[in-house]
């Protein structure tokens, strides 16, 4: 098997482009150091300016009330729910004004499949926002959008486009888990599946907006499903061109219906090396501090990422797992330095904005 995975390691140093058995065979048995190595020279060669990158952002879930009940998810409430939510428009400004005191450029909004939120609410909401503050909205994953493209019986084209009008800049990957509907059925049967994930993506990409991927693994996936996730990433990106960052992140079991075991640094660290090597046209590999913490993440720095993240002044869903990691901007800050790189704010484009 090392020999196997030795001479993929040595075509991926070339520049090839891995196959599907390729990617498998590097999760199940390529030597860790090694395939590190080869995902950080990957890395470098894509950015040679040995900056690490991060944005200042906030995570507004402006409801946690959701139809689809995934049974990987601890934070969505069903509607009736006591503890059931929806924020207020004051509410909403509150958070994006202290993000914006705090520096912050990007607000990322996210909430659940909401049976009452129609598009009018959004639109009204993305504009007043706009009108109050200078910042990015990267908000709505895949999921909402269809939600919102079925309730009302447009095509999700014309959904993409009128929030865009509204002054949304770009969606978030959210709502990918596993692109592969045998994985889906066990973990979110009610959601959309990989194909409608992908089409929500696409058609963004071909208005204009950029958008970003995302994994979660190590639910009850195999290792060829979890690769399959990178290779439809891959050939969506080779049609449109949008995404601009990957983000692999691991399934969080506590107080999940789903439950399990939380998988381990080194799979994460496997797959973010994969990752970094499989997808060879998408620019950005991010890391997860979120789920990992900042050390492992300062880690993946050596695994092929070259992104930080944001610093996330406020997250809720992962925390509803049990996995609550902080990481303020002089962590940040200090986990790139002593990981032999240069730490640069960036914003949501990966377009440099201050270098420390």
């Amino acid at each position: 098997m090392l020999e196997q995975t030795g001479e993929i390691l040595r075509r991926a140093g070339k520049g090839e482009r891995l196959s599907h058995a390729d990617g498998v065979a590097l999760l199940a048995g390529a030597d860790l150091l090694a395939l590190g190595a080869a995902a950080r020279e990957a890395a470098r060669r894509r950015h040679p300016e040995n900056k690490v990158t991060f944005v200042i952002d906030r995570n507004i879930n402006y409801t946690n009330i959701c139809t689809a009940g995934c049974r990987f998810c601890a934070f969505y409430r069903l509607p009736g729910a006591a503890d059931g939510y929806v924020l207020s428009r004051e509410a909403i400004f509150e958070k994006i004004e202290e993000a914006v005191a705090a520096g912050g450029t990007q607000i990322l909004m996210q909430g659940g499949l909401h049976p009452d939120l129609d598009l009018p609410y959004f639109e009204a909401l993305l504009q007043a926002i706009k009108v109050r503050f200078p910042v990015h909205i990267h908000s709505f994953s895949p999921p909402e959008i269809w939600h919102l493209a079925e309730k009302h019986g447009l095509p999700v084209r014309e959904v993409i486009r009128r929030l865009h009008q509204a002054g949304l800049d770009s969606l978030p990957g959210g709502g990918a888990e596993i692109l592969d509907d045998r994985v889906r059925r066990v973990i979110s049967p009610r959601k959309i599946g990989w194909r409608q994930w992908m089409m929500v993506m696409q058609e963004a990409h071909r208005l204009g907006l950029k958008t970003t991927a995302t994994m979660m693994f190590g639910s009850v996936e195999t290792l060829p499903e979890r690769v399959w996730h990178l290779v439809r990433i891959r050939e969506a990106q080779d049609e449109t061109k949008g995404f601009t960052a990957f983000i692999p992140w691991s399934f969080q079991p506590g107080n999940t219906s789903l439950g399990g075991t939380e998988t381990t640094g080194v799979d994460y660290l496997r797959t973010l090396a994969v990752s970094r090597l499989m997808l060879d046209n998408i620019p950005n590999i991010q890391a997860s501090w979120v789920t990992q913490g900042a050390k492992l993440a300062q880690v993946s720095l050596s695994f092929g990422a070259n992104d930080f993240g944001g610093t996330m002044l406020e997250e809720n869903v992962v925390r509803a797992a049990g996995v609550s990691y902080r990481a303020p901007l002089t962590e940040i800050l200090g986990c790139i330095r002593q990981a032999g790189k240069q730490p640069a704010q960036r914003d949501t484009l990966y377009r440099i904005l201050r270098e420390f």
